[in-house]
């Protein structure tokens, strides 16, 4: 692993950006989520996935200057259409139309179509919290996972999030796929040419696995068995059948699919705080549930009690002084790029 500051790989990641066509504010965006899950130890959803997007975006598979289009607005409700383009941009901007819905009416809620894979659902969730507001959102993906019983990819690992802002210093985050494991381990684990654990996926003939090659080819399994899919099928109603977005094993592979579009779906519902408590009240109320769960009777061997949300948060401040570590196999995509694009390279490696 190689290490690099994380101002350096979001410049490098703008630039390149900005060299497939992405204008240089949106460019920026997607910059920033994308090394902000690597600050927070989501390597899955970092720098790792930068090559795809350019390589969809080079074939014509992503529009890199999509506009945000309104397709129906109905006060607090907005159904839009990210017009094929970079999901973490359009994330970004559909949560920045929500905002000023939500300081007003309390509740503001979007469907988003026709979008993309956009990283990590936290990054918007912990934007939201930034704003004393709690988003919760979901997205739809590739198919991934099969329904409990069958063994053909048919929901993606359909993840669900929400942020709630404390007075600790960091936020509440609740931020978990409806599979056993994100995807995105799989998919590290084929690149490094390692194993993974039993109990994650099936093969393509229906049988379990530890190959992660076979695993890719097969499907994910999802959590807690039924209760993660009927968790699926509800990101699924919410993320797709809502926005009119593709449904299941329609929507497009980000690594698979390279001739067509992917069309994931993504929902988002914004709540102002302020609307129901107190803000101040709410964070004082959140901070004494914290303390109450950290006091907790501890099991044998344990040394403290985490919340959800405190372990990334030590994460990335840890990471914004140590740097962010990049796998040398995605360092190798990189420089191609850089290459290719006749982009310097402009990353100098830390020391650990």
């Amino acid at each position: 692993m190689t290490t690099f500051r994380a101002d350096e790989l979001r410049n490098l990641t703008a630039r390149l950006a900005n060299a497939v066509g992405v204008r240089s504010e949106d460019a920026e965006i997607f910059a920033r989520v994308l090394v902000d899950a690597d600050l927070q130890g989501v390597s899955t959803h970092g720098i790792s996935r930068l090559s795809i997007y350019l390589q969809r975006i080079d074939k014509g598979l992503i529009d890199p200057r999509a506009d945000l289009l309104v397709r129906r607005n109905g006060g607090s409700v907005l159904a839009l259409d990210a017009g094929n383009g970079l999901g973490q941009v359009q994330a970004v901007k559909a949560l920045s139309l929500l905002l000023p819905l939500a300081r007003q009416n309390g509740v503001a809620a979007a469907t988003i179509q026709n979008s993309q894979h956009f990283g990590a659902l936290s990054y918007y969730c912990n934007r939201a919290a930034d704003e004393g507001m709690v988003l919760l959102a979901m997205t739809n993906c590739e198919p991934a996972m099969s329904p409990a019983g069958g063994y053909e990819a048919f929901f993606g690992t359909n993840p669900i999030a929400a942020s709630f802002p404390t007075g600790k210093n960091f936020h509440v985050k609740i931020d978990l796929s409806t599979s056993i494991v994100a995807r995105g381990n799989i998919i590290a684990a084929d690149k490094k040419k390692q194993p993974i654990p039993e109990g994650w996926a099936l093969d393509k003939n229906g049988n379990p696995t530890t190959d992660a090659h076979e695993a890719l080819l097969g499907t994910v399994l999802t959590m807690a068995g039924h209760k993660g899919y009927a968790l699926a099928m509800m990101v699924e109603a919410f993320s797709s059948v809502l926005s009119g977005a593709a449904i299941g094993s329609s929507i497009g592979s980000m690594y698979k699919d390279l001739d067509r579009k992917q069309d994931v779906g993504h929902f988002f519902c914004l709540f102002n705080i302020a609307a129901f408590i107190d803000l101040e009240e709410f964070k004082r109320r959140m901070d004494e549930t914290i303390d109450r769960l950290k006091s907790s009777k501890k099991c044998p061997g344990v040394e403290e009690i985490l919340v959800p949300g405190e372990r990334s948060s030590r994460k990335f401040a840890e990471n914004s002084v140590k740097g962010v570590s990049v796998a040398p196999a995605t360092l190798v995509e990189i420089e191609q790029w850089c290459q290719r694009l006749s982009v310097p390279f402009g990353c100098a490696e830390m020391s650990v």
